[in-house]
C-alpha cells in the first residue's frame, strides 16, 4: 500500500515527532530521518515501530530498506511529495522511522545517576548548551573517543532533536547519557566521591590545558555557548580548567572546547 495523503495518521505522527520536543517526551517516542540514522538505530538495539519509505529510496538504499523492513513492526511506501512534506532536511532521502526512546535517554533521579556512573570513567558534562548542532557534534566526538558517557543539564536543548540526532552520526544511540534531576548536586556528589570534576572556564588563573592531568576518574563540564558555566556549577566542581588562547578570540565554540578537553582526557590511554 502506498500512502499519498498528508492526512494519513502515520504522516501526521512523524511530522509531530520531528517538530515537537514535548510530544516526544510525552509519547516516549522519537522520529528518525535518513537511511544511515535509521539503520544505526536498529543496529544499536533501538526498537523501531514504523518505517515509511519512497520507491526511490528502496532503489537507492536497498540494503538499508531491507534491514529496516525486517526490524520494524509496520511499514508503508509513501510518495516523493509526501517525503518532501515530512522531511526535516532540505533534500530528504525518503526514509523515516518512529522508534521508542531508549531508557538511557530519559531523566533519572540523582541516586540513579550516581549509582550508574563509573567513578573511574571519563565523562563530559554540558550545562545549558542550546545549539543542537553543538550538542550533536559533542556527542559524535565523545562516542568516537570512547568516553564512558555524557551528563546533560535540564537546560540543554532536546537530545532527541532531529539536528542533534543527525549531528551525532549515530553516536546518540551508542553513548551512555545521564540526565540528572539536579545537575549541580550530582557533580558535587561525584566530586565528594573522589572524581576529579573540572569546570572549563575562561580564566587565566585556572589550571591550563594542556598541562593538567586528565584521565580515569574525571568529569569535565562545558557551559552555555554565550554565558559559559554558572557560578554555582563552577563552585560544585573540584577544580577549574582553561584552554590557553594566544589569539584575540575571547572564547572557543562549545563543541570545539569540548573536543579539545575530551582529547586530553583519553590521550594518555591511546
Amino acid at each position: 500500500m502506498e500512502i499519498t495523503s498528508r492526512d494519513n495518521r502515520l504522516v501526521k505522527e512523524i511530522r509531530r515527532l520531528l517538530a515537537d520536543a514535548r510530544y516526544r517526551r510525552m509519547s516516549g517516542r522519537m522520529a528518525l530521518e535518513g537511511a544511515r540514522l535509521c539503520t544505526d538505530a536498529v543496529r544499536s538495539g533501538v526498537r523501531l515501530e514504523t518505517v515509511l519509505y519512497t520507491a526511490r529510496a528502496a532503489r537507492q538504499y536497498p540494503q538499508a530498506v531491507e534491514t529496516l523492513l525486517a526490524a520494524c513492526e509496520q511499514a508503508a511506501e509513501i510518495t516523493e511529495p509526501l517525503a518532501g512534506y515530512i522531511g526535516d532536511t532540505a533534500t530528504p532521502q525518503g526514509i523515516f522511522g518512529i522508534a521508542g526512546i531508549p531508557a538511557g535517554m530519559r531523566p533519572l533521579d540523582n541516586d540513579g545517576v550516581f549509582a550508574k556512573i563509573n567513578k573511574n570513567g571519563r565523562y563530559i558534562a554540558l550545562e545549558d548548551v542550546q545549539d543542537p548542532v553543538n550538542l550533536g557534534t559533542v556527542i559524535r566526538t565523545a562516542e568516537a573517543l570512547g568516553l564512558d558517557g555524557m551528563l546533560l543539564s535540564s537546560g540543554c536543548c532536546d537530545l532527541l532533536s532531529p539536528k542533534v540526532l543527525r549531528g551525532s552520526m549515530g553516536g546518540v544511540f551508542r553513548l551512555p547519557f545521564f540526565l540528572p534531576a539536579d545537575f549541580r548536586e550530582t557533580i558535587s556528589r561525584l566530586g565528594a566521591g573522589g572524581m576529579a570534576c573540572w569546570a572549563c572556564v575562561v580564566d587565566g588563573a585556572a589550571e591550563p590545558l594542556p598541562g593538567t592531568a586528565l584521565g580515569a576518574g574525571c568529569l569535565c563540564v562545558i557551559g552555555n555557548e554565550g554565558n559559559g558555566l554558572t557560578p554555582q556549577t563552577v563552585q560544585a566542581c573540584t577544580g577549574r580548567l582553561t584552554i590557553r588562547m594566544p589569539g584575540r578570540a575571547e572564547s572557543l565554540n562549545a563543541s570545539t572546547a569540548a573536543a579539545l578537553v575530551m582529547w586530553e582526557m583519553v590521550r594518555g590511554s591511546l
